[in-house]
């Protein structure tokens, strides 16, 4: 067996699904680095309330895409239609992302030393990964090393 037999969509899928939860460790670092304790001080309870609820439905969302994949890629990997729409959706939900990483977010006030510069840079590959490996998985594409 050699490393590019290691190498499938199954694989991929599976490295994607343990991805959200690392995903995770990064999200749980934000309010700390952003320091919404005092940046969100300014704004009516009801909107700091709201900003704390929508941050906890997106990691709700990734606990349940990564969840979700580790429990079923191999349904992906055949094609199966629900499956295939889970991966769409996937794709879809991380790569807008990407696109906000890259096009909305002005993040250069906040990358003020070379871990956090780092931990952007790592955020962008995943992004791109997740894009990638769901795209191929929601296509039932077949991948060929």
């Amino acid at each position: 067996m050699n490393a590019y037999s290691l190498i499938t969509l199954e694989n991929l899928l599976l490295l994607a699904g343990l991805g959200h939860f690392a995903i995770l460790s990064a999200t749980a670092l934000v309010p700390k680095v952003l320091d919404w304790k005092s940046t969100l001080k300014p704004l009516p309870p009801f909107l700091r309330t709201l900003f704390w609820v929508y941050g906890v439905f997106i990691v709700l969302t990734i606990i349940g895409l990564g969840t979700l994949t580790l429990f079923h890629a191999d349904a992906m990997v055949k094609g199966e239609p629900t499956a295939r729409g889970l991966a769409a959706f996937t794709a879809v939900f991380w790569g807008a992302r990407l696109l906000v990483q890259l096009f909305v977010f002005e993040t250069g006030p906040y990358l003020t030393n070379a871990w956090l510069k780092l931990g952007y840079h790592v955020l962008t590959a995943a992004f791109v990964f997740f894009t990638t490996v769901y795209t191929v998985a929601a296509l039932h594409l077949t991948i060929c090393f």
